[in-house]
């Protein structure tokens, strides 16, 4: 070892070499304690150091709390190393006196209920303001100024069909909208109804709307003639089957070619198997149909309404076609409501007489002539076809064209009458003369030849 005169050395190396500081150089180490450790040359901590001293009685010398850190320890010599591991000692053996070791397993387990109990507790308040939420909203949007407005803005956008049918209620048409998303909720549609002076009245058909409308501008397009879908058929009584086909392809944009496909088999319909054709049996009615519909449902549509005809004139199933040509032949001749029946009794006399009905109406349909003129022609009057009732005995082999609602009910219910012959003498006003002889007949055949005479050009 180098020793170094007290006087060369720093403050430091002579604190650790227990000279102390220049002011306590002239302090001396206070003698140790006499007992079983004298002999011990290791450093004592301050615990040790009291323990000793109270050993050893009321003379033991007290222990400086100011004598330096190396006096307690003992004399510093140059194996510093050995210093620095006493102190780590010290401070592990005083941690393990002042702080016990502590039960992990414990703390673990109440950190756990601890966690449990807390979702619990927040599961549970999320179930009960789910519950809350979900049966009070509307209450609660309310109190608190929450509430979702209930009607769209504007007039929307896009395009939306929209169907009413005959007899819908405003309610019905409210949930109509709601359900197609013109309208945000059926009861911003229905409150405004409500509201309005006068009832609004719904005309059944398809209309044009947007997606997003205000309650307001849904209610006025309903009413805007102009939002209607004109799928429109107007089938007037007494045309024959090609002129109705025509006028349903120009109404529904139905090519004719696919009604002519759809007419082919008419039983397919409920027509029966003993019908020539599907003539007759395509009611003349308003009808309004919706976009999109093929030409067998529309078909359907009119073949129904020729059955429901029948069935409220009490027609037997099994005399409906004869029912039926008996009505188109009075639908052609009469010119008046009052008159169908006399023709009806006219037909059925003549028939029960064994008579040739002899109506012009059959000549012309069976050579397909139509020249708007009451007079037939001789090819027509000759023309041996089983329609023409001038060549052929009894009833045309079918209807000759579709007859409405009085025709049908006229042909299950002729006037009471002796009639034979009949004629209309005044085209424009349809007066019709009714006779029982031939020679009666032919005075009233003369009468329209002179109106004809005297209105050329007016169907003569």
């Amino acid at each position: 070892m180098n020793d170094v005169p007290p006087e060369d050395q720093d403050p430091f190396t002579s604190l650790l070499r227990g000279g102390g500081t220049p002011e306590q150089g002239s302090r001396s180490t206070p003698p140790r304690p006499a007992g079983g450790d004298a002999g011990s040359d290791g450093p004592l901590s301050r615990r040790e150091a009291r323990e000793r001293a109270t050993s050893a009685g009321g003379d033991a010398p007290v222990v400086d709390e100011d004598v330096p850190p190396h006096v307690l320890l003992g004399t510093a010599t140059a194996e510093q190393p050995t210093v620095a591991a006493d102190r780590s000692s010290r401070r592990a053996s005083t941690r393990s006196a002042e702080y016990p070791p502590r039960d992990k397993p414990s703390r673990r387990r109440g950190v756990a209920v601890g966690i449990i109990i807390t979702l619990l507790v927040v599961v549970g308040v999320v179930a009960s303001g789910s519950y809350v939420w979900n049966t009070f909203e509307p209450q609660i949007r309310s109190v608190m100024g929450w509430e979702e407005p209930n009607d769209f803005d504007g007039a929307g956008s896009g395009e939306v069909l929209i169907t009413i049918a005959d007899g819908e209620t405003g309610s019905d048409v409210a949930d109509t909208l709601e359900t197609a998303g013109v309208t945000k909720t059926a009861e911003a549609f229905y409150e405004l109804l409500l509201d309005q002076d006068e009832d609004v009245v719904f005309q059944p058909g398809v209309y044009s709307l947007a997606k997003g409308m205000s309650a307001r501008s849904a209610l006025d397009a309903l009413q805007d003639p102009a939002s209607k879908i004109e799928r429109t058929a107007v089938i007037r009584e007494g045309i024959t089957g090609p002129t109705i086909i025509a006028e349903l392809s120009a109404a529904t944009e139905i090519p004719v070619e696919e009604f002519e496909a759809a007419i082919a088999d008419p039983t397919v319909y409920g027509v029966p198997e003993n019908a020539v054709s599907i003539e007759g049996w395509l009611f003349p009615a308003t009808y309004t149909f919706d976009p999109g519909l093929t030409a067998q449902q529309v078909v359907q549509t009119l073949v129904d309404r020729t059955i429901a005809s029948l069935d409220s004139a009490r027609v037997p199933v099994e005399d409906r076609e004869r029912v039926l040509t008996i009505a188109s032949i009075i639908q052609r001749e009469a010119r008046q409501a009052d008159d169908f029946y006399k023709v009806s009794r006219v037909i059925q006399n003549r028939l029960d007489d064994g008579m040739r009905l002899e109506m012009d109406s059959t000549a012309q349909y069976g050579v397909d002539e139509a020249t708007g003129s009451v007079w037939s022609s001789a090819e027509a009057l000759g023309s041996d076809n089983p329609w023409n009732t001038y060549q052929r005995d009894g009833l045309p082999v079918g209807p000759i064209s579709s007859p409405g609602d009085v025709a049908i009910d006229a042909a299950m219910h002729p006037a009471d009458g002796s009639w034979l012959f009949f004629v209309t003498v005044d085209l424009n006003t349809g007066e019709t003369v009714f006779s029982n002889t031939v020679s009666e007949h032919d005075a009233a055949v003369r009468q329209l030849r002179a109106w004809c005479a005297d209105n050329p050009g007016s169907g003569c």
